[in-house]
């Protein structure tokens, strides 16, 4: 993998050439950003996962908040696991056996090099949901991460809403919109049917360990490159450019919302 990269690039990637390029492409200091990215896609970087941090947090300076996606969802409900499916005699030991999640501690699952790196940074908070918890690192840091609620995680009680409070970017780097956990806040937003699932994870609670059951939204991100395509040809407000040797894209949030609210809404009639 790593001499695909080499291959993919005319020169390594930077933490000063990633930060200059997204700044060209428009990404505002001072801004709070949510992002979504794949190291690999980005051709050779020196240092790796650790430089693009440290270019978005250049890019941002001081003033700007850094959000990312920290999800692990190898704590949710065995039953419903299908890559692979595990053994039914198996449930009952992993729901009783599996630690509970920890902010701290708890590593996330195929979520990146960049954000496993990310997590570990000096002074990053991470929401405290078991499954679709978030980090962030910034003077919003705390505002976005705190009371996140264990039902619908990724709805009004999820940092993604309290983003589209603070009129964040979205940024993603090397990466399309089935990536994009805002399009999720976009379906329970949207006036259509909405079907819901009951999920199960180890989580504290006062003190002591429990395996707990709780609401989420089954999702259907087969349509988020749909709803993203009509949203940069109908709006225009899709910003593309290089980031390394990848593709960056950025764009208000709020805007991605609210159109993937309408496109969904719209389905129903």
């Amino acid at each position: 993998m790593e001499a695909d990269a080499v291959r993919q690039a005319a020169s390594p990637g930077t933490v000063g050439s990633i930060s200059r390029q997204l700044t060209e492409l428009g990404l505002p200091r001072g801004a709070t950003v949510i992002v979504h990215s794949s190291l690999s896609r980005l051709g050779w970087v020196a240092g790796g996962a650790q430089a693009v941090v440290l270019a978005l947090l250049d890019a941002l300076g001081p003033d700007g908040t850094l959000v990312m996606p920290t999800h692990s969802r190898q704590l949710t409900e065995p039953a419903d696991w299908g890559n692979p499916p595990v053994p039914e005699s198996w449930w009952d030991v992993i729901r009783r056996e599996t630690p509970p999640f920890d902010p701290q501690v708890t590593p996330t699952y195929f979520m990146g090099a960049v954000v496993e790196c990310f997590r570990r940074f000096p002074g990053v908070l991470r929401s405290n949901h078991p499954t679709v918890s978030f980090a962030a690192l910034g003077p919003l840091a705390e505002r976005i991460t705190a009371g996140h609620t264990l039902d619908d995680g990724l709805g009004e009680g999820s940092p993604l809403a309290r983003l589209y409070e603070l009129d964040a970017w979205v940024l993603l780097l090397g990466v399309g919109h089935d990536n994009n956990t805002s399009l999720h806040l976009a379906e329970y937003r949207a006036k259509a049917p909405k079907r819901y699932l009951r999920q199960g994870s180890p989580v504290t609670v006062d003190g002591e360990r429990r395996w707990v059951e709780y609401r989420e939204l089954a999702d259907d991100t087969s349509l988020f490159k749909l709803i993203a395509a009509d949203f940069a040809t109908v709006t225009g407000k899709e910003l593309v450019g290089p980031a390394g040797a990848g593709t960056a894209r950025l764009m208000r949030q709020r805007d991605l919302v609210d159109f993937g609210a309408r496109w969904l809404s719209s389905r129903v009639r």
